[in-house]
């Protein structure tokens, strides 16, 4: 759990500084301390995000709670699939997307868009 009212976590991941987050529930607080701990190289569902903190129905909840966070958060935010392991982003403009980008530095491998959960689901 954290106490604080903001987080600061992986300063490095995406070549910004950390920006402060506002934690104005319990269930936002948990959200993101799980979401911090999942390493590099692997990623979790947003169902498997809710269940970790007391939500099982409430995938949708966590995408519109980490849809809201800051440009420059520090949160590890595309390591987040949906559950067939697809990114929730369209493709920008170039045809790619960001988030299989940001994992793919990351050694984690995606296959006509989609990531294999067998291989790269974190289990806490």
């Amino acid at each position: 759990m954290i106490s604080d009212t903001v987080l600061y976590a992986h300063t490095g991941i995406l070549g910004r500084r950390p920006q402060e987050i506002k934690m104005d529930d319990e269930f936002a607080q948990q959200l993101y301390a799980w979401l911090a701990q999942v390493p590099a190289g692997h990623v979790v569902t947003y169902g498997q995000l809710a269940a970790l903190i007391g939500r099982p129905q409430g995938a949708r909840w966590v995408g519109h709670r980490l849809s809201r966070l800051p440009p420059g958060s520090g949160l590890p935010w595309h390591r987040v699939v949906n559950a067939s392991g697809r990114s929730s982003l369209p493709l920008d403009k170039g045809g790619s997307n960001r988030q299989l980008r940001l994992l793919q530095r990351e050694g984690v491998v995606a296959t006509a868009g989609r990531v294999s959960l067998k291989r790269y689901r974190w289990q806490p």
